[in-house]
């Protein structure tokens, strides 16, 4: 197995300010590397890392996620395989696709997009990733579930101790300990609403899931309080992160935000490409059940091993200038971007591929279009410079920008 003494560690300052050169490294020279700290072996290359998400063959499981994501959100459809993975699967997945996503949850993104941006569209100045990434969905999923808008500043706190405890590899015990509070916390403040929910069904996606049923199965109250969890976690931090970089790669690629300005149906190629080249979650666990071939050498049976999907995303062999931000790309297929048969792995892929990718979409497609309308000059602030935080999950944590406002 590669050794990579040259390679910065994934827990270090360096790798946290800019992770693509130790990925590049990773790729070139050390493509299997085994993490002492996280007690993980570490991929980075496409092949392998889309070989362990499509994975058919049960030998890449999400065992690990008893010990990485139940202490916060307790036993989620993630940790499913088989049957059981498949029939909870089926109660959840009409929400977030086709007629329900259209009809029922369009006017929710819609009327919480115009809500936001009509709080500083006639400022000339706002902090997109303040006043609107970090806001927008979260406040999406909260009225899907017809939950009251009052309690939106504890979802986000929650969903930030549980995001911050996800990506807690060097195991401070500070936010181990308020990421299992908000399990806690949550759960007070859920399972009542879903009892209640359920003796008062109403149109709204918790009446969904408390109603849903498959095979004679249905969502128990614990089932459904852990979705939720994970649902407002998932998709409040990606989707989040999403927007801030779409926006700053295209701020700082003017020639490709004026076509999308010109030309909105290039906002998906635009969300695909950022996937792609600054993906909003960069690393997703997986489990060996048995002894794995790998570049590089041998992943043992039960091993834990991370998948770097913000290096494969940016494998050579699979794109063509990978480190460059290209909406046009002939090599990244936008049709095909936001389901499993995606050629990108910012959703992963196989049965465990983001039930809420098409949710992401509708958010990203709305919030963009809605955001150029209401900005149609709009413009970094003098003097900065976008800047990537994070390791688990990545992008601007501050994203100024000033514009014109629309008929001022």
């Amino acid at each position: 197995m590669a050794t990579a003494q040259q390679i910065p560690d994934i827990l270090s300052p360096e790798f946290a300010e800019n992770p693509y050169p130790a990925y590049a490294a990773m790729r070139e020279s050390a493509p299997l590397i085994w993490h002492e700290a996280t007690k993980s072996y570490i991929i980075s290359r496409y092949d392998d890392v889309e070989r362990a998400f499509k994975d058919k063959e049960s030998v890449f499981t999400t065992d690990n996620y008893d010990w990485q994501i139940e202490p916060v959100h307790g036993k989620t459809i993630l940790q499913l395989s088989g049957r059981e993975h498949a029939v909870r699967r089926a109660l959840v997945a009409p929400a977030f696709r086709g007629s329900d996503l259209r009809d029922k949850f369009q006017p929710v993104i819609e009327r919480n997009s115009r809500d936001l941006i009509d709080a500083f569209r006639h400022t000339g100045s706002v902090d997109l990733v303040e006043a609107y990434a970090t806001r927008f969905p979260v406040n999406v999923i909260a009225d899907m579930l017809g939950l009251d808008k009052a309690d939106h500043g504890r979802f986000h706190g929650w969903y930030t101790a549980v995001i911050a405890f996800l990506g807690n590899l060097s195991g401070d015990p500070e936010v181990t300990a308020a990421g299992e509070r908000t399990r806690i916390e949550f759960a007070e403040y859920m399972l009542p609403i879903i009892r209640e929910r359920r003796d008062h069904l109403g149109d709204d996606l918790l009446s969904t899931l408390c109603a849903a049923e498959v095979d004679g199965v249905r969502m128990s109250d614990e089932d459904i309080k852990a979705f939720c969890s994970l649902l407002l976690a998932a998709g409040g931090e990606t989707t989040d992160k999403a927007i801030a970089s779409i926006f700053a790669n295209l701020l700082l690629h003017p020639e490709q935000l004026a076509a999308v300005q010109r030309d909105r149906t290039l906002i998906d190629r635009a969300f695909a490409e950022t996937l792609r080249f600054t993906p909003p979650v960069h690393m997703i666990m997986r489990q060996t059940a048995t002894d794995v071939e790998l570049s590089g050498g041998t992943v043992p049976a039960g091993a834990t091993v991370t998948c770097l999907i913000g290096a494969a995303n940016r494998d050579a062999s699979h794109y063509r200038e990978p480190d460059s931000f290209d909406i046009f790309r002939d090599d990244l297929t936008t049709t095909t971007a936001f389901s499993a048969a995606a050629d990108h792995l910012a959703f992963a892929l196989g049965r465990h591929f983001c039930v809420g990718a098409l949710l992401a979409r509708a958010e990203v497609e709305t919030g963009i279009n809605h955001l150029l309308d209401a900005m149609p000059d709009i413009r970094l602030a003098d003097g900065f410079d976008p800047v990537e935080q994070g390791v688990f999950t990545r992008g601007p944590q501050s994203l100024p920008v000033e514009f014109t406002p629309v008929g001022g």
